[in-house]
């Protein structure tokens, strides 16, 4: 009998960004992963599919991406954290079942691991083009969290945080990586097992009954999820529902529905919301970089320094929602330059934002953004 391995590596470990995925799923107590191998997330499923089996969890490669979220919702709703991981066109394929996700408030963490596009584009290559398909790619009114490491030690992070952000909201949460940092190698921390935070799901007030209102939300917005199994009256679908999980079918339940479902998020968007900023306090130019983009930055700023401009970088970790109150406050006394891997998607959301033009510096993948190139843009905006 093969021996059990410890669910977290404890540690200093030298590791991929797809590889800190994947322990950083398994360290917030993920115990099931469907998925279907696709560039450059592949690396996530090999991994899982030898260290699931060895703290007791279940991988199943499922025949295509449609399976893999249907497969993660059921997963959830029986009580496990689950996760999926795939590209640029399996995202695309797991759209209707994120909006099912979303619909049915179910929590569950999706790995896109961008690269360039559209369509098959360039599957060894990376890209950022993914940033508006994430945030409003299933249809609907909807709210979700998106978060956008920079580095392997921030894929392990923020995976433990997606686990804990979605059973807290009850939202399918993405983590939006890139090839170039899903394929980086780098040195990764991992905390003993009692150092890593973990939020459980809201439990019902009292036991099953049935008379219970199983999507009657508290205060917070946010109703319970008892697993299916344990003796409640559980029925989940797609269609607009009311508090007992019934389809209702009426203008004024889908309103009541969808304006929770939106403002739940919204109204906790301030704790949700996570950003670095540098060289900010005297900054006359803000530059806005994410993911792998923000590595090419830090060189770029330091080459506009030397030139006597003071730049200063402002990186949203989380992509959706997007850190709107301090890119305005920013705004107010500087420049704004917009530099990503795609043909200007979040200068689009930034400029709505600050409420006045920014300059982009735009490349639609394939290869990482050269500092002189964005430096290019942060002397534009200089003059």
């Amino acid at each position: 009998m093969r021996e059990r391995r410890p669910r977290v590596l404890t540690g200093q470990h030298f590791m991929s960004g797809d590889h800190a995925i994947a322990e950083g799923a398994l360290a917030a107590g993920c115990s099931f992963f469907a998925g279907y191998p696709i560039t450059p997330s592949t690396e996530i499923a090999e991994r899982l599919a030898t260290r699931l089996p060895e703290v007791g969890g279940i991988y199943i490669q499922m025949e295509d991406e449609l399976g893999s979220m249907a497969a993660i919702l059921g997963a959830a709703w029986g009580g496990a954290r689950a996760m999926t991981a795939t590209s640029g066109p399996g995202f695309t394929l797991m759209m209707e079942n994120i909006g099912l996700a979303a619909m049915t408030e179910t929590p569950c963490v999706v790995v896109n691991v961008m690269r360039g596009a559209p369509s098959t584009g360039l599957p060894t290559l990376v890209g950022q083009g993914d940033v508006m398909q994430a945030r409003f790619g299933s249809h609907g009114d909807y709210e979700l969290v998106a978060y956008c490491p920079s580095s392997c030690q921030e894929a392990f992070d923020l995976t433990v945080l997606a686990f804990n952000t979605a059973d807290l909201y009850r939202i399918p949460v993405i983590i939006l990586a890139d090839e170039v940092v899903g394929h980086l190698t780098e040195k990764v921390v991992i905390p003993p097992p009692e150092q890593i935070p973990r939020v459980e799901r809201k439990a019902p007030p009292s036991g099953p009954s049935p008379h219970l209102r199983l999507y009657e939300p508290d205060d917070d917005l946010i109703p319970p999820m008892p697993p299916v199994g344990e003796g409640y009256r559980v029925h989940v679908t797609g269609l607009t529902h009311d508090e007992r999980g019934y389809p209702a079918t009426q203008a004024e339940a889908h309103e009541r529905l969808v304006k929770r479902l939106c403002e739940k998020i919204r109204r906790h968007a301030r704790a949700i919301v996570r950003y670095e900023e540098e060289l900010t306090e005297d900054a006359e130019v803000v530059l806005v970089a994410y993911g792998c983009t923000a590595r090419s930055a830090y060189r770029a700023i330091q080459l506009a320094r030397e030139r006597g401009i003071k730049v200063g970088l402002f990186r949203p970790i989380t992509l959706w929602p997007f850190p709107e109150e301090r890119m305005a406050q920013l705004a107010q006394k500087a420049e704004v330059v917009v530099a990503e891997l795609n043909m200007g998607q979040m200068a689009r959301e930034v400029e709505r934002i600050i409420h006045k033009p920014v300059v982009r510096v735009n490349h639609p993948g394939g290869t990482i953004l050269r500092p002189e190139l964005i430096l290019e843009g942060i002397m534009e905006a200089a003059s």
